[in-house]
């Protein structure tokens, strides 16, 4: 595949697109399935050369270039049920619809390594998203939801679950959808939001 990756830290012209990663601040939950978004995106951010060190939008970001568009990686520090504030806030800012705002979060509904990249749609449940869509008044965004698997039985806590963290194997399976996501935001800041679903919806 052409790497379209390409390191500079202070890449030109406008902001076309917002890629955010949900997650919670703070040491305590590194690792944990909730912080899936998170983690994609700094994998993203190593990829493109940056680190997502400004403080800016009630989170941290970071400019780069993705397959030739002008990003801004976005991760809210407001905690995950607040993540609409920080995302709104800076789409005010580059003016930018939500169809230009891309969302990474974890989801339940798949085992760990399978991802499902969506146009738009409701929250599904997750608090970030919905929280996104009530203060932005639009579902529009689309979404790279990450597998984290469900609980082993049912009777244990969700918010437990969602706030543990990964197993090591889980990790590894978890990495390879990291991997698939990064591919596939860059055919979505093209365009190729249907090519991306044709090519990475449900592998693993």
């Amino acid at each position: 595949m052409l790497n379209l990756f390409h390191k500079s830290a202070e890449p030109s012209g406008p902001v076309e697109y917002i890629i955010v990663g949900l997650g919670n601040p703070g040491p305590q939950y590194e690792g944990t399935h909730h912080n899936a978004g998170f983690m994609a995106i700094d994998a993203l951010a190593e990829k493109c050369g940056v680190k997502i060190d400004r403080l800016k939008f009630k989170g941290l970001c970071a400019t780069a270039t993705l397959a030739g568009k002008k990003v801004l990686l976005l991760k809210p520090s407001t905690f995950m049920n607040l993540s609409g504030q920080s995302v709104t806030e800076a789409m005010r800012f580059y003016k930018l619809p939500p169809e230009r705002v891309i969302i990474l979060y974890d989801d339940i509904s798949f085992p760990p390594g399978k991802l499902r990249i969506r146009m738009k749609g409701s929250d599904g449940g997750q608090n970030g998203m919905k929280n996104i869509i009530y203060l932005a008044g639009s579902d529009a965004f689309p979404r790279i939801r990450l597998g984290t698997g469900d609980r082993p039985d049912r009777r244990y806590d969700l918010a437990d679950w969602v706030l543990a963290k990964f197993t090591e194997s889980d990790k590894k399976l978890f990495d390879q959808a990291v991997e698939n996501a990064c591919a596939a935001l860059e055919l979505m800041v093209q365009g190729k939001t249907a090519e991306a679903m044709s090519l990475y919806n449900g592998k693993g």
